[in-house]
């Protein structure tokens, strides 16, 4: 068997039109950050990316275990919120095939279910909480021995018949000291999507934000050396010259931005890149630094044009603040991306008229807009405080753009489950408390009457199946199906 981990990555951004399929390649950053914290460990670690399988379909159970042919002792899965239930699905067929290994889950897919997934689903056997460059040696140490599982911090485990937790591990703090990912694990040129981290965690407690709780709403910044360095480590290895600071906080303050774009200025590579902004925190001088020295696109998560709106979730700014900004951005940036989220269920109609003339104001300013359908996933607010007679509904034919998992099939604004992967969406129907980020609250009087709205003005194609000039457009904000490297607009 190879190595003391198999660890795969299950992350994987996969839309379908019709019979077509566009696929965007991200560099797997957690699933490195973990092979290089275990292989400085003394681990040996047999890392696959899900993302290279070629397969038409890469959902097919028998496909992915041909894909994980002999795997080693303990397999670690990680996936996100999207593909929790197909990760589920594999890990019960690994099971069966291979009952003598040991399956960890881990990343940020199963946050706030951790409980429910190990009552429910005996097949696997623990889960991995939090930052893993910490973890995951300890626990790879306990299970080679067979120690005892509680003295590990972080991880959900099943012990004659009882589920455990162990108490949280504590953050790190000093994210300078966590070495670079194991890059060299990888073909960087197969990849459309480079990604890098400058930050994790996010101090905001937007409600409705699944992002923000999986770091305990703290945030730690790297030093603009450090962020320079491995700028010129992809350029100098990959000849990476488009970078993403898809983390939600690269704006964590004037002071820190600046400092980075000195320290790009001074020594690093002639690269483009672009980031994530947030409007309460961001000046001219700032985006006018971060453009001089090759920013190309600010992206800010608006997601309303309703001061009551933005004031129920916490936003941290005003409708006015956000004009104000995007009306300046735009003559900075090359591009200016400007999310939005609908469906809030408190949210009035006449709240989400001002929202739309706030879009359609952007829109005609020269952004890029970019709507999505509330996902409520697990460790948000809104969905812990969503009222009970609210209830939860599975739509067949709408779902959140955040929660897009590949297995569905886009047909303009709204999708088909096909039969073939019923196993897949009945999982999803029977554990709403597990994957609520699926399900949609009040379809009939809040969700179809904006969705409407949003498709007259042109922001969601009318069109049963999407025409190729369309496809790119402003019709999927968690997503860009069908984009080139240079558009990719993947929200983290």
């Amino acid at each position: 068997m190879p190595g003391d981990l198999t660890l795969v990555n299950l992350n994987m951004l996969l839309i379908r039109y019709g019979e077509e399929a566009d696929r965007e390649r991200h560099v797997p950053l957690g699933c490195l950050y973990l092979t290089r914290a275990l292989e400085d460990a003394g681990f040996s670690v047999d890392f696959r990316d899900y993302q290279m399988c070629e397969a038409d379909d890469p959902f097919d159970i028998d496909t992915f275990l041909t894909f994980l042919d002999d795997p080693a002792a303990i397999i670690g899965l990680s996936c996100m919120a999207n593909l929790l239930p197909f990760t589920i699905l594999v890990a019960q067929a690994l099971k069966a095939r291979y009952p003598d290994r040991t399956v960890v889950l881990g990343g940020v897919g199963p946050k706030a279910v951790e409980d429910k997934v190990l009552h429910r689903f005996p097949w696997i056997d623990i889960i991995a909480r939090g930052e893993g460059e910490l973890t995951g040696p300890e626990l790879l140490r306990a299970l080679c021995s067979k120690s005892d599982l509680s003295d590990v911090a972080g991880v959900s485990f099943r012990f004659n018949g009882e589920v455990r937790h162990t108490p949280d591990r504590d953050r790190i703090c000093d994210v300078d000291t966590i070495p670079f990912p194991a890059y060299s694990r990888i073909d960087l040129e197969k990849y459309a999507g480079y990604g890098m981290m400058t930050s994790r965690g996010c101090p905001y407690q937007c409600t409705f934000c699944s992002v923000a709780p999986v770091w305990d709403f703290k945030s730690f910044s790297r030093s603009p050396q450090s962020i320079v360095e491995e700028m010129k480590l992809l350029n100098r290895e990959a000849g990476v010259d488009l970078f993403l600071f898809q983390d939600e906080f690269f704006v964590s303050g004037k002071k820190q931005v600046l400092a980075f774009c000195r320290e790009l200025e001074r020594s690093g590579p002639d690269v483009r890149w672009k980031a994530f902004g947030r409007v309460n925190l961001t000046d001219v001088e700032m985006m006018e630094a971060m453009a001089a020295c090759g920013c190309v696109e600010l992206r800010f998560g608006i997601e309303s044009g309703s001061d009551e709106v933005l004031t129920r979730i916490k936003k941290g700014f005003t409708a006015a603040e956000s004009v104000e900004l995007v009306s300046r951005a735009v003559t900075i940036f090359p591009r200016v991306d400007a999310f939005y989220i609908w469906g809030f269920p408190s949210e009035t109609m006449d709240e989400f008229t001002q929202t739309l003339f706030q879009m359609v104001s952007f829109r005609m300013m020269g952004a890029r807009i970019l709507p999505s359908l509330l996902s409520l996933l697990p460790q948000t607010e809104i969905f812990r405080e969503l009222p009970r007679e609210t209830g939860l509904e599975f739509c067949p034919y709408l779902l959140p753009e955040f929660i897009f998992t590949g297995h569905e099939v886009l047909k303009g604004a709204t999708v088909e489950l096909p039969d073939k992967h019923k196993k897949y969406f009945d999982l999803v129907i029977e554990n709403p408390d597990i994957f609520p980020g699926f399900f949609l609250s009040d379809v009939e009087s809040n969700v179809l009457p904006k969705l409407e709205m949003l498709r007259e003005l042109g922001f969601y194609p009318k069109d049963e199946v999407p025409k190729p000039e369309q496809s790119g457009a402003e019709s999927c904000g968690a997503h860009s199906p069908r984009a080139s490297p240079q558009d990719l607009a993947t929200r983290a």
